[in-house]
């Protein structure tokens, strides 16, 4: 990172250009993603398996270790363990991936849908150390699943810093996102993944949740 730095502050080191061809390579990771259905049979089930459809992308996801990941990250299938400090996911999949204080990126928003799944899975492959994985259901359990929401305000309180703070490691927006995300949605989406962490399967659509 420091060799990165000294880079950047060389003379003739054309920034605009730089700048121009990252927002190219975002148009183009979004445009991309147009290709993916975002409406399909998720949109009527409480809780998804995008694992069952993660083997059409091809070449995993990566090797990250459960025992690296991130407080900050949301119970799920997918999670990031160590990663570099370049910050693609933040940068090119705000809404889903944002960087702890480790400076290690972590999944906040998990997929809900086969675009998102895409995205995810495109800004996994992207990691240069391949951080990501995605077997958090070979080690959540109902019961720490449970224990993660209950201990939530730890997450707004880091949200809170991160807003308060110069770091400028996530989009203030993104950061904002995963606290309104707390606040609407996430306990359906938790319902809904204890659901299939204890029954094996997606629920029904009028299948009752267990609670948290």
């Amino acid at each position: 990172m420091r060799m990165l730095r000294r880079w950047f502050r060389r003379p003739d080191f054309d920034h605009e250009a730089f700048e121009e061809g990252l927002q190219r390579s975002l148009e183009r990771f979004h445009g991309d993603l147009l290709n993916y259905p975002a409406d399909g049979p998720w949109d009527e089930v409480a809780y998804w398996d995008p694992l069952s459809a993660v083997r059409l992308f091809g070449g995993g996801v990566g090797d990250g270790r459960w025992e690296d990941r991130s407080r900050l990250g949301v119970p799920g299938p997918f999670y990031a363990g160590m990663t570099d400090t370049g910050l693609n996911g933040p940068f090119y999949l705000p809404a889903h991936v944002l960087s702890s204080e480790e400076h290690c990126e972590f999944v906040y928003r998990q997929p809900g849908d086969f675009r998102e799944l895409a995205a995810l899975v495109g800004v996994a492959q992207m990691e240069p150390i391949g951080g990501f994985n995605c077997d958090g259901d070979d080690h959540w359990t109902p019961e720490t699943v449970r224990a993660w929401w209950h201990g939530r305000d730890a997450v707004r309180e880091w949200i809170a810093a991160e807003l308060a703070g110069v770091d400028g490691r996530n989009d203030p927006e993104a950061l904002r996102g995963y606290a309104a995300y707390l606040d609407d949605g996430l306990e359906d989406y938790l319902r809904g993944y204890v659901f299939w962490l204890t029954e094996g399967r997606e629920p029904g659509p009028d299948e009752p949740l267990p609670t948290l």
